[in-house]
């Protein structure tokens, strides 16, 4: 299985500049918060589709489940 800071690693090569963070307390169940430019003007899904593109065949494979929050950094300064 793979730990958080891979995943980040992965997450972060397709969106360099971007906020990533992962945690897990199984290696098994992830969450993930991905605050990134290319999120912008893109639907939920859309977003969702490209954080498990950059973690290709590993998505149902070794990381069985992975919660994704993705907001663009207007989003993120807006909900703080």
């Amino acid at each position: 299985s793979m730990n958080p800071n891979q995943i980040e690693e992965l997450i972060s090569k397709a969106f360099p500049g971007a906020q990533v963070r992962v945690r897990s307390e199984d290696n098994v169940h992830y969450e993930a918060i991905v605050v990134a430019a290319e999120f912008k003007g893109l639907r939920p899904l859309q977003r969702h589709q490209l954080v498990y593109k950059s973690l290709g065949d590993r998505m149902g494979g070794e990381i069985h489940a992975l919660q994704l929050q993705t907001l663009t950094p207007d989003e993120l300064a807006q909900s703080r």
